[in-house]
C-alpha cells in the first residue's frame, strides 16, 4: 500500500514556467510520480488567479519570469499575507539561481521546498515527499486549529519546540503566531526570542517586533525594526510592521515612506500598494495618491487581495480633479465587485458612498444630500465604525467645498470626532479625511483635544485620592461620545481601585455594557480591511474551520 507521502493519485498540481520547454519537463515528471491532474501557466498573473479560486495539492513556481517586474517568491508572499495560500498545498519554487542567500530566504519563509535546475526527476520527488512528510509530522497541531483549540495547538508546538522535535523552528512559529492570536503577547515574544537565541532567523526577530507592537511597546518595537532594517534592507515585512508602528504613532510621513519602500521592494504588491495609496491620500497629496490608487485597481480589482476602499478614496480623488468618467468607471468597477460579493454589507455601504460622489459629480445635490442623511442616521449604531466615519466627515467635506451644506453638518462632525477621535492617528486620519474642507478638519483637531482634556482631568481625580469620581466622569462622557478611549480607560481605573470602590461592581457593569456594544478594544486605526499582521506565517488548511482559524 502507498504511503500517504508518495500517493498523488488523487492530488492537483499547479505548474508556473514561462519556458515552455521546462514547463513540459516539470508536467512529465509530475505525471511519472502518478499526479492526478495538472494546470499549467506561463504568467504570475494567471496563476494568481488560479491560487485565488482553486485549491492546489501541489505547487511548482519558477523563481524569475522574463520581462516581469514580480517574482515567483512575490506570489507566495502576497498569497501568504492575504490568507489565499492552504497549510495542505505544497509550494516549491524551482530556479536557477544557487545563491546561498536566495535558498536561505526560501526556508525563512516557511516555503516548502527551492529547487535548483537543471534537476533530475528523483530530485523533484524527494522534495515533494518531504513537504508531504512535513504535514503529515504537524497534523495534530493543525487538526487543534481548526478546531479552533488554540491552546492546545499552541502548547503542542511549545512542545515540539522545547524537545527539539521534527520541524521544531516552522513549530515554533506556528506556536508564537497561535500566543499572537490569543492575546498572549509577552508569551510570543519569549517564543520568538529563544528562536533567536537558537538560530538567528529574520522572521523571528520580527516576530519580536510584532509581540512588542501587540503589547503596546511601540518604542521597543520600532527599535527592534530599525535593526532589523539595517540588517537587511530588502525585508519587506519589516517594512510593514514598521510602517505599521509609525501609523500608529501618528507619524503619517515616516509611515508613506515606510511603505513606498516595501512597495518598491515588491511593485506587483497588491496590499502593499494599495497602503500606499490610502496613506498618500489620507496625508494629503491627493494628485499622487490618485495615480497609486488607479494602478493598485488595474492591477488588482480582479484579486481578493483587493480592498474595496481602494475605490472609495479612488473617486473622493477623482471628483476633487474633476475627473468625471473616471468617477463613472469607480461606479463601473464596484458594480463588478458587488456581482462578484453580492451577499457583503460592507460593498453594499461602500457602494453608497461611490454613488453620492457620482451625484456630487453631476451636480445632482439632493440625491447626493438624502444619502449623506441616511448615513448620518446610523453615525450612533454599534456597527457604524471608522471607515463609515471617515467617508461620511470625507462626503459632508465634498459638499461643503462645492458650497452645499446641512444646518445640522457641523454638528455631526462634533459627533463623529469625539467618537472616533481616540488617539494622535484617529485624529490625523479623519481630518485627512476632511481635507477638501479645511473648517471640518480644524473641527476635527478640536474634537480630540477635548478628549484628550476629559481624560487628563479624570485620571488628575483619581491621582488625587478619588477613583470613584474619575470613573464615573469616564463613564458619563463615554456614554455622551461613545470614545473608546474613554471607555478603556475607565475600565482600566475601575480595575485598578475596585478595592476602594464601594459599587464596583455596578459601574463595572456599566462600562462592560459599552465596551461590548462598541467592540472599544478593536477601535485601532487601520488602512482599509484588517488583513494579516505582516511577517505572520498563514495557516490554513482549506476547510471552513480552517478558514476561520486563519491567523491575523
Amino acid at each position: 500500500m502507498a504511503r500517504f507521502e508518495d500517493d498523488l493519485s488523487t492530488s492537483m498540481a499547479l505548474v508556473v514556467d514561462a519556458n515552455p520547454t521546462s514547463r513540459s519537463i516539470l508536467v512529465s515528471q509530475l505525471r511519472d510520480f502518478g499526479m492526478g491532474s495538472i494546470v499549467q501557466c506561463s504568467r504570475l498573473a494567471d496563476a494568481r488567479r488560479q491560487l485565488e479560486y482553486r485549491s492546489f495539492d501541489v505547487v511548482l513556481c519558477e523563481q524569475h519570469f522574463l520581462g516581469e517586474t514580480t517574482t515567483g517568491q512575490d506570489l507566495l508572499d502576497d498569497l501568504r499575507r492575504n490568507q489565499l495560500l492552504p497549510f495542505s498545498t505544497v509550494f516549491i519554487m524551482v530556479t536557477a539561481e544557487a545563491t546561498y542567500a536566495k535558498v536561505a530566504e526560501a526556508a525563512e519563509s516557511a516555503l516548502d521546498g527551492y529547487l535548483l535546475k537543471p534537476h533530475k526527476g528523483t530530485q523533484l520527488g524527494e522534495r515533494l515527499r518531504q513537504a508531504r512528510v512535513r504535514k503529515v509530522s504537524l497534523q495534530e497541531i493543525f487538526a487543534a486549529i481548526e478546531a479552533e483549540d488554540y491552546e492546545k495547538a499552541a502548547g503542542l508546538c511549545l512542545h515540539r519546540f522545547e524537545t527539539k522535535g521534527k520541524f521544531w523552528l516552522y513549530a515554533a512559529r506556528v506556536g508564537a503566531e497561535l500566543l499572537l492570536r490569543v492575546g498572549k503577547h509577552v508569551e510570543a515574544q519569549v517564543l520568538y526570542e529563544a528562536v533567536v537565541a537558537a538560530k538567528t532567523l529574520p522572521w523571528a526577530k520580527l516576530g519580536v517586533a510584532r509581540s512588542l507592537l501587540d503589547a503596546g511597546q511601540t518604542a521597543a518595537a520600532v527599535s527592534t525594526l530599525e535593526n532589523l532594517v539595517r540588517e537587511d534592507p530588502t525585508y519587506a515585512d519589516a517594512y510593514d510592521v514598521m510602517g505599521r508602528a509609525q501609523f500608529e504613532l501618528g507619524k503619517f510621513d515616516q509611515a508613506m515612506a515606510t511603505y513606498k519602500m516595501a512597495s518598491e521592494l515588491t511593485p506587483a504588491s497588491i496590499s502593499r500598494l494599495q497602503n500606499l495609496g490610502m496613506m498618500t491620500y489620507y496625508s494629503g497629496d491627493r494628485i499622487e495618491a490618485e495615480k497609486i490608487l488607479d494602478r493598485t485597481t488595474r492591477l488588482g480589482l480582479d484579486s481578493k487581495m483587493f480592498d474595496c476602499q481602494t475605490l472609495v478614496l479612488l473617486a473622493f480623488a477623482r471628483v476633487e480633479s474633476g475627473d468625471r468618467k473616471g468617477v463613472q468607471r469607480c461606479r463601473d468597477d464596484f458594480a463588478r465587485l458587488i456581482e462578484r460579493n453580492p451577499d457583503s454589507l460592507r460593498h453594499a455601504r461602500l457602494a453608497k458612498t461611490v454613488d453620492a460622489l457620482s451625484s456630487i459629480q453631476e451636480h445632482q445635490f439632493a440625491q447626493a444630500l438624502d444619502a449623506v442623511r441616511t448615513l448620518i442616521k446610523t453615525s450612533k449604531l454599534p456597527e457604524f465604525d471608522f471607515e463609515s466615519a471617515s467617508n461620511l466627515v470625507a462626503l459632508m467635506a465634498q459638499l461643503a467645498n462645492k458650497a452645499i451644506q446641512l444646518d445640522e453638518v457641523e454638528s455631526v462632525v462634533d459627533t463623529v470626532a469625539l467618537r472616533f477621535c481616540t488617539n494622535r492617528a484617529m485624529m490625523g486620519l479623519l481630518a485627512g479625511a476632511a481635507g477638501a474642507h479645511a473648517p471640518y478638519g480644524e473641527r476635527v483637531q478640536t474634537a480630540h483635544t477635548q478628549i484628550l482634556k476629559f481624560s487628563e482631568h479624570a485620571m488628575s481625580l483619581s491621582m488625587g485620592g478619588n477613583p470613584r469620581a474619575a470613573v464615573e466622569e469616564l463613564l458619563q462622557h463615554g456614554q455622551s461620545t461613545l470614545n473608546a478611549k474613554l471607555i478603556e480607560t475607565a475600565f482600566l481605573v475601575l480595575n485598578r481601585y475596585s478595592d476602594k470602590i464601594a459599587d464596583a461592581g455596578e459601574l463595572n457593569a456599566a462600562v462592560q455594557g459599552l465596551r461590548t456594544r462598541f467592540s472599544t478594544l478593536t477601535s485601532k486605526p487601520s488602512l482599509g480591511e484588517q488583513k494579516r499582521q505582516a511577517g505572520g506565517l498563514t495557516l490554513r488548511t482549506g476547510s471552513s474551520a480552517a478558514a476561520k482559524a486563519a491567523l491575523a
